[in-house]
């Protein structure tokens, strides 16, 4: 009997910059809508079960941002949770601002330059989604 074996592959069809800053959560927010004009607004948790074994979820603070024109909705997500580390993987960064939908080229090296600028923030880059071990704690 032949056997079949199937393979899901997760789509990520996101752009994702990795950001380090040592401030809290809507200091990092505050500062992008003042320096890149922005509207970051806190919405519900990201909870996560990064823990199998337990019943409780981690979460993980986030601000939501739309722009109409380009139907782009932007997340700026906590790395640090209460327990946990939302990508264990990438330790030194604090902050992630996930781009969903259409970006070009331009605006998203804008984006990442503004970040630069801004002094309080020590790095910005942008990561490959793919290449992240637990990428499924990326999707919402």
């Amino acid at each position: 009997m032949n056997k079949k074996l199937l393979k899901l592959e997760i789509d990520l069809d996101f752009v994702l910059i990795a950001i380090t800053a040592p401030l809290r959560d809507y200091r990092v927010a505050y500062l992008i809508n003042k320096h890149l004009r922005f509207n970051f607004v806190r919405i519900n948790d990201h909870e996560v079960q990064i823990y199998p074994t337990s019943a409780e979820p981690v979460p993980f603070a986030m601000f939501n941002d739309f722009w109409e024109a380009s139907e782009t909705d932007f997340y700026l997500i906590a790395n640090r949770g209460t327990d946990g580390m939302l990508i264990p993987e990438m330790r030194e960064a604090d902050y992630f601002l996930m781009i969903k939908n259409y970006i070009d080229d331009y605006d998203l090296a804008e984006i990442i330059n503004g970040l630069n600028r801004i002094p309080e923030i020590v790095a910005a880059i942008k990561i490959d989604p793919k290449r992240i071990k637990s990428k499924e704690n990326l999707l919402f």
